[in-house]
């Protein structure tokens, strides 16, 4: 990565505590200079990064509300640019080292640059918490928790640390409420080019830590989610749930599990760290769900600083209308043309094995969009420093309900020649509740009985 294209934090992530807010005269650039969510308002030099004006929150023609499916605002754009093996270096700058591998190891792979869309919008609600959430929200235990303080919006708009980032990246809004679909399916590509469904699975989730209105809430809760299986036949009827925690020190991941055959609900603490996710076909890991999940205990997170970079963005095209059986799935990578990618900045964060822990990765790269919609994607490096895996996950804004929406993602495992497709909707799309189920309701073993007798 060379220095000239990345704004250097280095020195004011030494200079400051892990556990420190920022002051009162730092958190004024929130909302000048800085979006309410601490991105740079402006755009960059050349234009081809625009100003944040807001957001997209007006839907386009053919919309049905709460169909669980987003009509694409930009579908009859054409790319601005396509990068392939032949002109990568030309670009090589705003590229990972996964985009440079898949482009370099695959002649069909190519990458489609659309006109960049700052489309992210919040909820007047969300940035004002954000912005108390700036002087207010510390982290404590050298970064691996916060305090009860952070609530309501993201913790840390004017983020110091890589821990603060990674807190951004964890408890990005997604809704205060739930989102659930009926048919979440995961494929996976072997090094032969056969696609398999691992599984097809309902899935909820719970936003926890947005909840401040619900009186029933565990205030140390940060999230939680729950799953149950519908294929392959001999996995139907099995369930798991996680549930993550502010100070994961004091509270690690609770974990669970049922099988019908046992007939119980069983705690299941292996469901962590580098465990390979068994329907995801073990080629991504149960801390790296959503890009990253659980406990930050094993790898030292250095914030790198700020670039500008193409990540998968506005990905409406590749999450409702690009059939995976019949066009999304080719032998050793995603079809291009389901691809949408734009230049943004993003936070840079480096994720270094700590001396004497263990983990599949001795080190990951990660990045962020600086409007914090969860478009991200990393770069991960066996005990080699090889390149091992790379993740790119996707995002497309619900734009009636003000939430930056991002679930689908493509992982590949480079050492096997395979990847992963992970989140693919295409039945019942994405339905998000108004409201929430109370406390008892979300308890595993109501979780298993309310579920098993439909």
């Amino acid at each position: 990565m060379k220095l000239q294209h990345i704004l250097s934090l280095a020195a004011l992530s030494l200079a400051v505590p892990a556990f420190a807010a920022v002051t009162a005269e730092e958190a004024k650039q929130l909302g000048t200079t800085l979006t309410e969510f601490g991105a740079i308002k402006a755009g960059n030099a050349d234009g081809s990064i625009p100003a944040y004006t807001g957001g997209l929150t007006e839907a386009p023609a053919g919309f049905k509300p709460n169909s669980g499916f987003w009509v694409d605002p930009f579908k009859d754009e054409k790319p601005v640019l396509r990068i392939d093996s032949k002109n990568m270096a030309q670009h090589a700058a705003l590229l990972s080292e996964g985009q440079k591998h898949l482009l370099s190891k695959n002649p069909s792979y190519y990458l489609n640059v659309y006109p960049t869309h700052r489309t992210v919008a919040y909820p007047k609600k969300i940035l004002d918490a954000t912005v108390r959430n700036a002087t207010t929200c510390k982290t404590t235990k050298e970064g691996l928790a916060i305090d009860r303080a952070c609530r309501g919006g993201m913790p840390f708009p004017i983020p110091k640390t890589g821990h603060e980032v990674m807190w951004n990246q964890m408890l990005r809004y997604q809704g205060e409420a739930m989102i659930n679909t009926s048919a979440s399916r995961s494929w996976v590509v072997d090094s032969s080019g056969k696609a398999v469904m691992t599984a097809e699975q309902a899935t909820v989730q719970d936003f926890v830590y947005y909840q401040t209105e619900q009186a029933d809430r565990d205030p140390d809760m940060a999230w939680r989610t729950y799953s149950i299986s519908k294929s392959p036949a001999r996995r139907a009827g099995e369930m798991t749930g996680l549930a993550d925690y502010l100070d994961p020190v004091a509270r690690p991941r609770r974990a669970w599990s049922y099988t019908p055959g046992l007939r119980r609900v069983k705690l299941s603490p292996e469901f962590s760290y580098d465990t390979p996710v068994a329907s995801m076909g073990g080629v991504t890991l149960f801390d790296e769900l959503f890009v990253f999940s659980g406990t930050m205990d094993r790898f030292d997170f250095k914030l790198v600083g700020k670039k500008e970079m193409y990540i998968q963005y506005n990905s409406y095209k590749n999450q409702y209308d690009c059939p995976t059986a019949e066009k999304a799935l080719m032998p050793t990578h995603v079809n291009p043309e389901c691809e949408r990618w734009e230049k943004h900045r993003v936070w840079v964060v480096e994720a270094t094995l700590k001396p004497g822990q263990r983990h599949a990765y001795s080190k990951r790269t990660y990045y962020f969009d600086e409007d914090m919609s969860g478009a991200a994607s990393y770069d991960a490096f066996d005990q080699n420093g090889q390149l091992y895996r790379a993740l790119f996950q996707t995002t497309s804004p619900m734009y009636d309900k003000q939430i930056p929406f991002s679930a689908k993602n493509v992982v590949y495992d480079f050492n096997k020649g395979m990847y992963a497709y992970v989140n693919d909707v295409m039945v019942g799309g994405w339905q998000v509740l108004s409201t929430v189920r109370s406390e008892r309701e979300m308890n595993p073993e109501a979780i298993v009985s309310r579920e098993s007798a439909r």
